[in-house]
């Protein structure tokens, strides 16, 4: 059996009985057939096994099941195979490479007694036999490739492409985006098909298209030789039926200031369906035009059928960071609801030449909100009213896709993280209706001159500031404070963290010893050594983002009115909500009355025939719930031992049903981080 391929090898029992993808089926749908826990028993769900990984770090890996075996990866990308019935380890693999980016999934691909997991740790794809996790050498160079290689950017070594979501199986190829840095230099970001036998590369996918391509005309004659990312790191669906792979992407590099990119950048910001097959394009469909707001379409889109005026619509939906659902034919990229273009400002930073529309559907409605006024600032407290009031005054806020300014901060809201994360919606294709989660956090960012000057500054500025900005604050707990950072890393663990990266961090493999030397000195020390002329290359921008700073009150609750996380059910059949309610709460809150104001939230929703939505994903409390997918009233939950920031999945092993997510946190810095994987069962 090859998940993805229509030829399957399998019985179809099992294959509902299993979990065997990222998003349970090639679809990408999050949806299971089991109906064993439902409405009517899920009250008596209980703890049936955990496994822990006895690491920290946090954990954002959605396992596959198959045939009575879960297969998951820790927070270090250990990957392993335990008795999807007890939780009893059957085996470990460790790669050598220490793990330091998230891991959110597996692939699995199997022709007879031949199984494989296919599985990214950072820069490389292995291929492991799925009973004995050990690696197949016939694939690639001893079990593994490189993802690094293939991309025509030398030298192999300073480049950075990790596989955070995983590939997707389509018949015998494995195909695969990755994550780029977002800073220059990056990598483009090609999307690629591999032979699952022997890891040989079948097709590539140019995002940044090369002279007499399609696209190649909306960037700079010359960009595609030095241009990167326009990435995929959010994973794909495929249409086994038609042979179509459907692959949204990222960005180009760098995220705010495009001066060296004027134009649409084609294929970035876009849902891209390709024949998986050859990788030829069959259609796209541009999110965002020249994007400098670093609009990303977040997570893999998923595959349904809707009716209209009494006929079945084949559809892929696709989920956005502003907060929108855009909704395709999947055959040939017809919207399925109306798409405008709207006009929006030009930019005022010199250099910078921003689309003048960008298209907005015009249903279904947003799910998050659009526009941040002082109306919708906090009333927490007096005082954190008056604060946020006084700040906001300082802001430019008018709404989606304004460009940011050197003048003042640029509100974003939803924030960068969206609106829609990489969890991705469920839908369940009994009723056509999508399941979205989605945060209400606004953010803000601005441009600054660049010095460019060859200094370990400079460095800083240009690689790290765009993060942590230009005083080392960052944005806690998604992106933390550098300062003081000599007193809890030694300098080898520093610059150890800088060339392989971190979490949402990628890596600086580009570079040199002595740079990197001087960027840790500087970083430790707050001393700027003049670089040498063997530096990195002279950085080209003009201009520099800030860094993302979150719009929190003093005592660290979010400056604008809840709610902060919701849960979302839309039909797509009409474009019309069949419910919305806020998701998640901040535990300290709520023990003083205030209980509905959702939370931050990081993960994703399944659906099951047996009427229940299941989700984690909320940052501070907690918990694991079980939602009516008709109602959205809550029926069951339980508290985690860490944040379940992860979509869940469910099986059947044995004639019983389970439900499984993982537990790692990271996201409160409040609260400690581990990696645990909880089943709950119904009683025997």
């Amino acid at each position: 059996m090859a998940v993805g391929n229509a030829r399957v090898r399998r019985d179809p029992s099992q294959e509902q009985r299993d979990w065997p993808a990222y998003g349970g089926t090639a679809d990408n749908n999050h949806y299971s057939a089991l109906a064993q826990i439902n409405r009517q028993t899920v009250k008596h769900l209980a703890v049936a096994w955990s496994f822990d990984s006895q690491e920290e770090g946090g954990l954002q890996t959605t396992p596959i099941v198959v045939e009575g075996v879960l297969y998951g990866i820790t927070p270090t990308q250990k990957v392993f195979a335990l008795d999807a019935a007890t939780g009893k380890l059957f085996w470990k693999f460790e790669s050598g490479i220490k793990g330091t980016q998230p891991d959110r999934g597996l692939a699995y691909w199997a022709e007879d007694k031949d199984k494989r997991i296919l599985v990214g740790v950072m820069n490389f794809v292995y291929a492991l036999n799925a009973i004995t996790g050990r690696p197949i050498e016939s694939f690639g160079h001893h079990g593994r490739i490189d993802l690094r290689e293939n991309l025509d950017r030398e030298p192999v070594t300073s480049q950075s492409v990790d596989l955070t979501s995983p590939g997707i199986v389509y018949r015998d190829l494995l195909i695969v985006g990755g994550r780029n840095p977002e800073t220059t230099p990056a990598p483009p970001g090609n999307i690629r098909a591999f032979d699952v036998r022997t890891g040989k590369l079948r097709w590539s996918f140019h995002t940044i298209p090369r002279p007499g391509e399609f696209g190649y005309d909306t960037w700079p004659r010359e960009a595609w030789k030095t241009a990167g990312a326009a990435n995929n790191w959010a994973g794909m669906a495929v249409d086994a039926k038609r042979g179509i792979v459907y692959v949204p992407t990222g960005s180009a590099v760098p995220d705010f200031y495009g001066e060296d990119r004027v134009g649409d950048d084609l294929f970035a910001n876009c849902l891209i369906a390709l024949n998986a097959q050859t990788g030829e394009r069959i259609w796209h469909f541009q999110g965002v035009r020249h994007d400098i707001w670093d609009r990303d379409f977040p997570a893999a889109p998923v595959l349904l059928t809707i009716k209209r005026d009494g006929k079945d619509i084949d559809a892929v939906a696709q989920t956005t960071k502003q907060g929108f659902v855009y909704l395709f034919d999947r055959s040939n990229g017809t919207p399925l609801f109306p798409i405008e273009y709207h006009k929006y400002p030009a930019s005022t930073v010199p250099g910078e030449v921003a689309a003048a529309e960008q298209p907005l559907p015009n249903l279904p409605a947003p799910y998050a909100r659009q526009l941040l006024r002082d109306n919708l600032l906090t009333n927490r407290t007096p005082e954190a009213h008056q604060w946020a009031l006084e700040k906001f005054r300082q802001f430019r806020s008018e709404g989606q896709f304004v460009p940011f300014s050197v003048e003042k901060d640029t509100v974003v809201f939803p924030g960068f993280d969206g609106g829609a994360e990489w969890g991705g919606p469920a839908v369940d294709p009994e009723t056509g209706i999508i399941y979205v989660n989605s945060n209400e956090m606004a953010w803000t960012g601005a441009l600054t001159p660049n010095t460019g000057e060859n200094s370990a500054q400079g460095i800083y500025l240009s690689q790290c500031g765009v993060c942590h900005g230009e005083k080392m604050m960052g944005s806690p707990p998604a992106i933390p404070s550098l300062v003081g950072i000599g007193d809890r890393l030694t300098p080898p663990q520093i610059a150890a963290t800088i060339t392989a990266g971190k979490g949402r961090m990628p890596g600086f493999p580009n570079l040199s010893d002595d740079n990197l030397s001087a960027l840790v000195t500087y970083l430790t020390s707050g001393e700027s050594k003049e670089l040498s002329s063997g530096g990195p290359p002279p950085v080209p921008m003009k201009y520099r983002f800030t860094g993302y700073h979150k719009f929190l009150d003093p005592e660290g609750y979010p400056a604008v009115l809840p709610p902060w996380g919701t849960l979302n059910a839309i039909n797509l059949n009409t474009g019309e909500y069949a419910w919305k309610i806020p998701l998640g709460q901040y535990p300290d809150l709520a023990a003083k009355g205030l209980n509905d104001t959702g939370a931050e939230n990081y993960g994703g929703p399944i659906v099951t025939a047996g009427g229940l939505l299941f989700i984690g994903a909320t940052n501070f409390d907690k918990k694991f719930r079980a939602f009516d997918k008709s109602t959205g009233e809550l029926l069951w939950e339980a508290t985690l031992p860490f944040a379940g920031n992860a979509t869940p999945v469910t099986y059947e092993v044995n004639g019983r049903q389970f439900v499984v997510i993982a537990a790692g946190g990271g996201k409160d810095p409040r609260s400690s981080s581990g990696g645990v994987y909880v089943a709950f069962a119904l009683p025997r």
